[in-house]
């Protein structure tokens, strides 16, 4: 077992992504699968044991940077690159934030999302089992263009990188990646030779190796999974990894019981989990901090973000933002919940209906075109046709609290005028206008809505109605 806090992880996020063509937002913090692509590259990071030290070298966008890794890792420590001058002057920038720690260095790029804890692990152990100095990851690509050449020959291993590769070196399918292992100090003795002598005049990370190498330093390699070291420079890479990385996870699902009933069209975003025995059918997204309980099924065509389902939910040809859906409970078609919504268990938002901050209580129904906002519904009640709260206040411009109660029936095309209450087990007559309170078992009709009677008491089982 590694010793405690012996590593140190040094991640590259300081590139300005010009391919992206993107004014406001860093290459690094596009989204891949949910997550930003260095937030994917901080949680292979996080996942080492014995990680002592997290780095980050920021450049382009660093307040953006910054505050997306101090929300997943608060004690990161962050080095500035101000010009982007290669990758080895983006990691000599690191050098005093690692300053007083001994161990080994990873070296990361922030835009390879695809790396894995369990492969940074065994390149460490390769490392340490072998006492190198410095050993790198490297992959054999069909298309290797792009990536530096690893150049074995008698006289060791070099990197050529494209740009520097003559055709010969060009054809060589292993490729060099930006995953390295160092001994600390032998990486900084080594940058502060590197030179700028090369055809695109930066300092490349690379050119340690044979400098390390004639010291007399053992350098090692390891052969990784193509899939995993792919980098994005453009948006199409990105939507390449984001393909991959949905793979994964809808792997990963199906594994722990979950049906896709088609994985082609089916998203779900990494941070997402689904409970077994659930039914997950073709054009469903799920989105952020989605959780799905068991025994559920979604969609065809639903969307949900950042919601949560209780079990045996069934939720189809819906958009659901920040919501929770009980347990039984049904939403679909053609239904929208805005954040805030609650439905308890086996209620029901059914076709063509719309909620924003409105909670549906036990076994209570909304079953088709309506609208519900600011209210809360109690128990048993349903909604009838073409029913809404009219909560917005235009003139004052501010929203009202609609109180339904349970055991409540609207008639069709009921407008509730917020703020106001109908009181348990009430009844408004269809087209009603309700702008005062309503009293508890009494029928409103017109509109203005005005009390015409009592409710008749529910029959008991076994008896017989009568006048």
């Amino acid at each position: 077992m590694p010793p405690p806090n012996s590593l140190a992880v040094v991640v590259l996020a300081a590139g300005f992504g010009k391919r992206f063509r993107s004014a406001s937002t860093p290459k690094v913090l596009h989204h891949a699968a949910g997550e930003p692509l260095i937030g994917h590259v901080l949680r292979a990071a996080i996942g080492l044991e014995g990680l002592g030290r997290l780095v980050v070298v920021v450049g382009h966008g660093k307040d953006q940077v910054s505050e997306v890794v101090r929300a997943r890792r608060p004690d990161a420590v962050f080095a500035e690159q101000p010009v982007p001058r290669g990758t080895g002057d983006a990691v000599a920038v690191a050098e005093e934030a690692l300053a007083g720690f001994d161990g080994q260095v990873v070296i990361l790029s922030g835009d390879s999302p695809l790396i894995t804890s369990r492969t940074l692990a065994a390149l460490v152990d390769k490392h340490r089992n072998s006492g190198a100095t410095v050993t790198l990851l490297t992959a054999l690509m069909d298309d290797p263009t792009g990536y530096g050449r690893i150049i074995r020959s008698q006289d060791g291993l070099r990197i050529v990188e494209q740009a520097d590769a003559t055709p010969d070196e060009a054809a060589v399918r292993e490729v060099a990646t930006v995953v390295w292992c160092f001994e600390r100090e032998p990486l900084f003795d080594a940058l502060a030779k590197v030179t700028t002598d090369n055809a695109q005049g930066e300092y490349y990370l690379p050119d340690v190796v044979p400098l390390l190498a004639a010291d007399g330093a053992r350098v090692e390699t390891l052969l990784g999974n193509a899939s995993e070291v792919l980098g994005v420079n453009d948006r199409k890479q990105l939507a390449e990894v984001a393909r991959i990385l949905r793979a994964r996870k809808l792997d990963e699902l199906m594994a722990a019981g979950v049906t896709i009933e088609d994985p082609a069209a089916t998203y779900v975003d990494m941070g997402v989990e689904v409970g077994p025995d659930t039914l997950v059918r073709p054009l469903t997204f799920l989105e952020g901090s989605t959780r799905i309980g068991s025994d559920c099924v979604i969609g065809p065509s639903a969307r949900i973000v950042d919601s949560t389902i209780d079990d045996g939910a069934d939720v189809s040809f819906a958009v659901l933002k920040s919501v929770e859906v009980g347990s039984g409970a049904q939403v679909g078609p053609f239904t929208s919940l805005r954040p805030g919504t609650r439905l308890k268990a086996r209620s029901k938002a059914g076709s063509f209906v719309e909620m924003k901050s409105t909670t549906v209580g036990e076994g209570s129904k909304v079953p088709h075109l309506s609208y519900m906002g600011d209210a809360e519904i109690g128990d048993g009640v349903n909604i009838g046709a073409g029913s809404i709260t009219c909560n917005y206040d235009g003139e004052a411009g501010v929203k009202s609290k609609t109180r339904i109660g349970n055991g409540v029936l609207l008639g069709s095309d009921t407008m509730l005028v917020a703020p106001v209450v109908v009181h348990e087990n009430a009844i408004t007559g269809a087209g009603s206008v309700v702008t005062k309170d309503v009293e508890p078992s009494t029928v409103v009709v017109g509109a203005p809505a005005r009390p015409i009677r009592k409710r008749k008491a529910k029959l008991n089982k076994g008896e017989t109605g009568g006048h």
